[in-house]
């Protein structure tokens, strides 16, 4: 479980995250959706200690976020932010080979080598692991950040927009596989999402955010109505049952 207590972020008297309380269970897919510049990838960004929070207390796992040292954090949660800054040549395999680094600092064993396999595999990415990133399309440079973070083989994982740049096709796959890799490891996946229907279709639970404040928590049925959602993006929302569930259509 993640838990926040009372935690701040303040930017300017106008423009603050917080006061928040929140409790995110363990196991699937939890997603943050909300306008733009509600809070989102703060939020997330502070559960991941790449961003300190200006009062307040973070647990991941029982583990306080602000105290624990770097190195025991980096084996318990793990983040892939929005703004990825790729070295051109650099192959698919020695990306998600940082990953490791926690374990091995910078020396792979075969164990390691091992587990990079397994995520290169399990990301379909076997025949690209000798690419270098610029040769790769946006989508197969996602997969591979993505099992690059998964191969850090930590119980919780932080995506903040991983179907940034990626069209329809390519982000119902990403979703699917972080679908899967929710069941088949075990892993708590925390995903900032910008549209509410792969939310809908993919998530366990959806935490609303707007204005830097929690505004509901749920299951996707609980959150997927005319009037929360409406509410929500501030936009009149109608939400439709789907052939595989609800999905909201703007107006």
């Amino acid at each position: 479980m993640i838990t926040l207590k009372n935690v701040r972020k303040d930017y300017s008297s106008d423009v603050k995250i917080g006061p928040v309380n929140l409790e995110i269970p363990a196991g699937g897919i939890t997603a943050l959706v909300g306008p733009n510049g509600a809070g989102k990838s703060t939020l997330l960004t502070m559960i991941g200690r790449l961003l300190g929070m200006d009062s307040g207390e973070i647990r991941v796992a029982e583990f306080d976020v602000s105290s624990t040292k770097s190195q025991d954090l980096a084996k318990i949660i793990s983040i892939l932010r929005q703004e990825n800054h790729f070295i051109t040549k650099l192959t698919v395999r020695q990306l998600v080979g940082f990953g490791r680094f926690p374990y091995s600092r910078g020396r792979l064993t075969a164990e390691d080598e091992g587990i990079i396999s397994r995520y290169i595999d399990f990301l379909n990415l076997t025949d690209l692991e000798d690419r270098y990133l610029d040769q790769l399309s946006g989508g197969q440079r996602q997969r591979a950040y993505v099992a690059m973070v998964l191969s850090q083989d930590t119980d919780y994982v932080l995506l903040d927009e991983p179907l940034n740049n990626l069209d329809i096709a390519h982000s119902v796959e990403m979703m699917r596989h972080l679908e899967h890799a929710a069941e088949e490891f075990g892993r708590t996946i925390i995903v900032v999402l910008h549209d509410i229907n792969f939310a809908a279709r993919y998530a366990d639970y959806i935490i609303a955010v707007k204005n830097g404040q929690i505004e509901q928590m749920g299951t996707p049925d609980e959150i997927m109505r005319d009037d929360t959602l409406s509410s929500i993006f501030n936009t009149s929302i109608q939400v439709i049952d789907g052939p595989t569930g609800k999905i909201a259509c703007y107006h």
